[in-house]
């Protein structure tokens, strides 16, 4: 384990601290507001409840893990010798990631099969991605971490290539009013799920020691706090829209 100050181990901390809180109350919010939207969204909604319910699983086990690391005493932080785990967020990712497409491409509500053979190859796609990231981030090889990175960003540009090219014509088929909010949905998973593979490689570009370690905690924690509880309360919005403008459709 790395030499932390105190700074540096309280800003760890409080970032987990606050995930935790944050994915908490995205839960709370989701499951209680399931009944404020139609019955073909609510399972976009549970997943997207699902989703942050994980999140605050992992997050307090990683929470616990890092309090297990270190020890602090009159300020100063000391390695007890016990690791930190960060595969926690690595199995998190394995089960949140694939869900995360899941939830946008139900809340879409595509025509037939589509819905469930777009969403089961995008969570394929979404499992590789994680899966082929790991090995690069318990490598302290640079070499070996740069070949990892490359690979996972093979299946994450074909997720992207599928959100803006394959989904096009699914996006123009939407109501009008709601047309808007799914693209922007589109966006928001790039933007966010853009952190990732910046954090990822914080420690090959020049970022080392106790500063990388903080960084990537951080940055990772950040990432989660937008990809997960911000963009299922986002799904959330989308599937009230729809579900008002399906209403007053006359029968």
């Amino acid at each position: 384990m790395e030499a932390l100050t105190y700074s540096q181990y309280s800003l760890v901390y409080n970032a987990f601290s606050f995930v935790f809180a944050a994915m908490g109350a995205a839960t709370v919010f989701l499951f209680l507001s399931r009944s404020q939207v139609a019955p073909q969204y609510k399972t976009a909604v549970t997943i997207s409840g699902i989703v942050t319910m994980i999140a605050m699983y992992h997050y307090w086990r990683i929470f616990e893990s890092w309090g297990e690391a270190y020890t602090v005493t009159n300020g100063v932080v000391a390695a007890t010798g016990k690791m930190f785990n960060d595969a926690y967020r690595y199995v998190d990712w394995l089960l949140t990631v694939p869900l995360l497409v899941t939830e946008l491409v139900l809340v879409m509500r595509l025509p037939g099969n589509e819905g469930s053979s777009k969403a089961t190859r995008l969570a394929i796609l979404a499992l590789l991605m994680v899966a082929l990231g790991y090995p690069g981030e318990i490598s302290q090889d640079p070499g070996t971490r740069w070949m990892w990175w490359v690979l996972s960003m093979i299946p994450f540009l074909v997720i992207q290539y599928e959100l803006f090219v394959g989904l096009k014509s699914s996006i123009a088929a939407q109501p009008a009013q709601a047309r808007g909010m799914v693209s922007s949905a589109r966006y928001i998973t790039v933007l966010t799920w853009c952190f990732y593979p910046i954090v990822f490689i914080l420690p090959m570009i020049g970022m080392t020691g106790s500063g990388a370690v903080v960084g990537v905690q951080v940055g990772y924690s950040i990432a989660d706090v937008l990809a997960k509880a911000a963009f299922g309360i986002y799904i959330y919005a989308i599937a009230v829209k729809k579900s008002e403008i399906e209403m007053a459709v006359p029968r």
